[in-house]
């Protein structure tokens, strides 16, 4: 494996994402930095990259659709991935939407071409010479999605703060992939509000 990721704040501007190696044990916040904006993030193992944070395991493991401080997220092969060691936000952190993409932006009649996650994932995951035939699904950090004793699923605005935080401990190493997601789809980001920039703090 690369060198891990050293401590540092790195950061992540609207509709763009980062990719850092980090090794077992280490720590990193993933932060709203200005508040009321949507993180898609996702997490490969550093030394095969087909085994990947996955939404409908962890949920599976966890038995909630929103993690909480202390669960441990685990891999399509059930292995502990990450731990959830801290939380400042609301605690909304959606597990069920597909990132965005350029097929997205089409189907609901957004701009295309655009920026988007799925793509922002792909680039970043190629500089590190890696390369997926598919996207898992995101854990969409502050996206606010709930779902209705009917079943039916509603986007809500963002309800982070400006300077909130989920602090996350590696349980193996991987490469954490966090796009600060342009979409704006279901006005996920606050109705008439551009999409902002995130920051990724490695402690």
């Amino acid at each position: 494996m690369e060198a891990a990721a050293e401590s540092g704040r790195i950061a992540v501007p609207a509709g763009t994402a980062k990719a850092l190696r980090m090794a077992q044990g280490q720590r990193v916040r993933v932060v709203n930095s200005e508040g009321g904006q949507v993180v898609d993030s996702w997490a490969f193992r550093a030394s095969d990259p087909t085994e990947h944070l996955s939404m409908a395991h962890s949920r599976s493991a966890t038995y909630r659709i929103f993690f909480r401080v202390g669960d441990v997220l685990v891999t399509n092969r059930f292995r502990p991935v990450l731990r959830i060691a801290g939380d400042t936000s609301p605690g909304f952190h959606d597990t069920l939407h597909a990132a965005c993409s350029a097929e997205s932006n089409r189907y609901f009649g957004a701009p295309d071409p655009a920026p988007n996650c799925e793509d922002n994932l792909r680039t970043v995951l190629a500089e590190q010479g890696i390369h997926i035939s598919a996207v898992p699904c995101p854990w969409n950090l502050y996206e606010h999605a709930d779902v209705d004793a009917a079943g039916g699923l509603h986007d809500r605005p963002a309800s982070a703060a400006a300077g909130d935080y989920v602090e996350l401990e590696c349980l193996m190493d991987l490469i954490l992939v966090c796009s600060a997601c342009p979409s704006r789809v279901g006005a996920i980001s606050g109705a008439g509000r551009a999409p902002r920039g995130a920051e990724v703090v490695v402690l």
